[in-house]
């Protein structure tokens, strides 16, 4: 048998297919209410006396800001965008874009396979909690009360003014979108292997390999002892996409005596997902568990497979994605008990592959953001999170007003032990699918359960790593054991990650950065932490490989003081280097030209040949925080790195002092930071390499929504800034605002309290009200 490339399905709980019809949006009694009111940056704070009365608040005060946003992912999440854009254009997934024929046949398999409807069908914590359902009830009826009183024509937004696109949406659209959210890093970052549809439409320069923008973080929980107050402090520090429906909304959401949260949402959900309330803070870092299994199935001919010895017809759905000119594009679609048949790896009638996602179904983080927004204490966050087990793809690092820190994964990780994974393993079917990849011929490879685990096939709580300490916990996309170097976590299954491995630059300049602010080393005063003393560790710039590598680098500089070729007389780029003081702030002379060779020095010396180290210390398991170091002077591969960014500097007529002011930006707005490989703490990446004009693409990813907040017995203190501002509108006051703020390192005095909110001089109030 011959499998054609198109011949996949998204499996999503059982093979069946079901239609799905629009979800009503609509309060209990058919009407809400909600008084939004917006401080400084407009930022809103909705109160309402219900949770349906809340989401309307919040849809409408979100679509007065990033309606075009919003209503451009529907269109994505409908299957539709090939209609409207194009088939080969680049869909506006921010995290991983494929062209719109990919995107549409993935999502018109989502919508077609029921699983949202069987969701909503099941009781919590499995389906959605009733506060829930009428929190997006309510959003979705906000967003088109403001759709309704704007008119499509009038939208202040030009992206997507009187766009034939832009309609009122349904509350299918945002379970979907929540469900999306969940497979952000498993079936959504796959689409064009579950599909085999590639190569997005563009200009040639388009071509190149470039990095995509990828989701990561810092963050910090401080307990009592690390504090000067004693109390807990969270510094939330996520890198999500500066594009699109994964950029964070700031807002605070309340319902007297219920609820009362602020913080960052992600566009289109209606709850908080790195926040505050009076008593609780928490953040999240992106892990890097595993999330997806892909499995071998063994070919019995005609669409069947073997399981235990036994055939086992593959499931069938039929897509069909509408074009421009009024026809429709047909794909068949198979899956198997696992989940889809991929388009990769396929062996003519011997194997084909396929995907199980272990987020497949997963609506259950929207009810865990919302229950821990309603904590009054970190045992209660911790309970929150026991009930729901649905964090998609994140470690939670939390703390209180008593001070107590707390780490913990807890995120949906596929349960296959160490034992399983080695005995099922099967060669991967494609470079790149570095998930497990086990046996499907045999359901003694199938995920097994914990007796804990709120559904079946995933870990439960209790093989969960956690860590509670009076100091601090920390991450920063590491893997769980260096939460804390005095107490290492080891001894969890492999599937949440390996433990006694390189940490890497960043984690290890997050946890140098708390070493000398609690040792007082750093310059800051007093040992411990302050409100004061944790937003200036955070906007210190520190490029940590530049720390690491400098006195080798100017040992270098002594020994070689020109190298070989044309143009590459290196002396002038030592004495910048040798002047920079290794922070990339804004005017950091020395900063872009240190990342170009450092950017050199991790490519291979030839075609084929492994990537190049340069480190001169190699890492060793035994001193994780000071290994790798040193940098290996006098290798040529190291000259050889130099010399190239220096000739690139001169043929170009790039001054070798460019700073971060001059090279990377975000709507003109200079960006300071520098790259996650660096060692750079609250990094950025940009579009692309650093261009014959010595500027960078726009900056597409980093430092998003950021947030210090310290727990007082007197209530919160919290410092914030939206990097990329709260409107995605090129035409509103906010667009840009906090990013002109965030360039120069400051801060937002948040206003929590209802004193706080009314002491705003520039406060605007409005009450909405709307019915289904």
């Amino acid at each position: 048998m011959k499998l054609r490339p198109l011949m996949i399905a998204l499996a999503l709980l059982t093979p069946a297919v079901y239609p799905l019809s629009p979800v009503p949006a609509a309060a209990a009694d058919g009407s809400y209410s909600a008084t939004i009111r917006r401080t400084e940056y407009g930022i809103p704070h909705v109160t309402a006396k219900d949770y349906g009365g809340l989401g309307f608040g919040y849809g409408y005060a979100f679509a007065q800001d990033n309606l075009c946003t919003l209503a451009s992912w529907v269109v994505t999440l409908r299957g539709e965008r090939s209609r409207y854009f194009g088939p080969k254009a680049e869909s506006d997934d921010p995290v991983r874009p494929v062209a719109n024929l990919a995107s549409d046949v993935y999502y018109k398999s989502v919508a077609g396979s029921g699983v949202v409807r069987r969701l909503l069908a099941r009781p919590a914590p499995v389906g959605p909690s009733d506060d829930l359902r009428r929190m997006v009830d309510g959003y979705v009826a906000g967003y088109n009360r403001y759709l309704q009183d704007t008119g499509v024509a009038n939208l202040p937004d030009p992206r997507c003014r009187g766009k034939a696109w832009v309609g009122p949406i349904t509350a299918t659209d945002m379970w979907n979108n929540l469900l999306d959210l969940s497979r952000m890093v498993s079936s959504s970052s796959l689409k064009e292997a579950i599909t085999g549809i590639a190569e997005p439409e563009g200009p040639p320069e388009d071509k190149r390999p470039q990095p995509k923008p990828a989701a990561g973080s810092n963050a910090w929980a401080l307990g009592r002892q690390a504090t000067r107050g004693g109390g807990g402090m969270v510094l939330a520090d996520p890198h999500f996409p500066w594009q699109g429906i994964r950029r964070f909304y700031q807002v605070q959401l309340a319902i007297p005596g219920v609820l009362d949260v602020s913080g960052g949402s992600l566009y289109g959900t209606p709850v908080v997902q790195i926040g505050h309330n009076a008593k609780v803070a928490w953040a999240h870092t992106v892990s890097h568990a595993q999330r997806f299994t892909v499995y071998r199935l063994e070919l019995a001919g005609g669409h069947s497979y073997l399981v235990d010895g036994r055939a086992e017809p593959m499931g069938e759905q039929e897509v069909e994605v509408a074009l421009p000119d009024g026809t429709v594009s047909g794909h068949t679609l198979l899956t198997s008990r696992y989940g889809p048949v991929l388009a990769v790896g396929q062996s003519d009638e011997v194997a084909a592959y396929a995907l199980a996602d272990a987020n497949a179904a997963n609506l259950r983080a929207a009810d865990e953001w919302l229950a821990m927004a309603r904590a009054g204490s970190l045992d209660e966050l911790r309970k929150a999170q026991g009930t729901y087990q649905g964090m998609p793809f994140v470690h939670t690092l939390a703390t209180d007003v008593s001070g107590t820190a707390y780490f913990a994964d807890t995120s949906v990780v596929p349960h296959v032990t160490d034992e399983e994974a080695e005995r099922c393993a099967k060669p991967s079917p494609v470079p790149g699918l570095d998930a497990y990849v086990l046996d499907g011929s045999t359901s003694a490879c199938l995920w097994g359960r914990d007796g804990d685990a709120v559904v079946p096939g995933i870990f439960g709580p209790g093989s969960q790593p956690r860590l509670i300490r009076a100091d601090y916990v920390a991450n920063s996309n590491n893997t769980y054991w260096m939460a804390n170097p005095a107490k290492p976590l080891t001894g969890y299954p492999k599937a949440y990650g390996e433990t006694g491995t390189d940490l890497e630059p960043r984690p290890r300049v997050s946890l140098d950065m708390i070493a000398q602010r609690l040792s007082g080393a750093d310059g800051l005063g007093a040992p411990g932490f302050t409100l004061e003393t944790l937003q200036a560790t955070v906007h210190g710039k520190r490029n940590l490989t530049f720390e690491l590598m400098r006195d080798d680098l100017l040992k270098l500089c002594r020994t070689h003081r020109s190298s070989s070729g044309p143009g590459a007389d290196v002396r002038e780029a030592c004495r910048t280097l040798g002047k920079w003081n290794g922070r990339a702030t804004l005017d950091g002379e020395g900063a872009v030209l240190w990342r170009e060779f450092f950017t050199r020095l991790g490519r291979p010396t030839k075609p084929g040949e492994p990537v190049f180290s340069p480190w001169r210390v190699p890492f060793d398991p035994a001193r994780p925080l000071t290994t790798p170091s040193g940098l290996k002077s006098d290798d040529p591969a190291v000259r050889q790195a130099l010399a190239d960014a220096v000739r690139y500097f001169q043929s170009n007529r790039i001054p070798l002092t460019l700073t971060p002011g001059q090279a990377q930006s975000y709507s003109s707005i200079p960006i300071p930071g520098c790259t996650e490989g660096e060692g750079c703490f609250d990094r950025v990446r940009t579009g692309g390499p650093l261009g014959a004009d010595g500027r960078y693409p726009e900056v597409n990813t980093g430092s998003s929504f950021m947030m210090a907040v310290e727990l007082t017995k007197d209530g919160p203190r919290t410092r914030t800034v939206l990097t990329y501002s709260l409107s995605a509108n090129p035409a509103s006051p906010h667009h840009t605002d906090q990013t002109a703020l965030f360039s120069r390192s400051g801060w937002v005095t948040e206003r929590f309290t209802a004193a706080e909110i009314a002491a705003d001089p520039h406060l605007e109030t409005v009450t909405v009200h709307g019915g289904h």
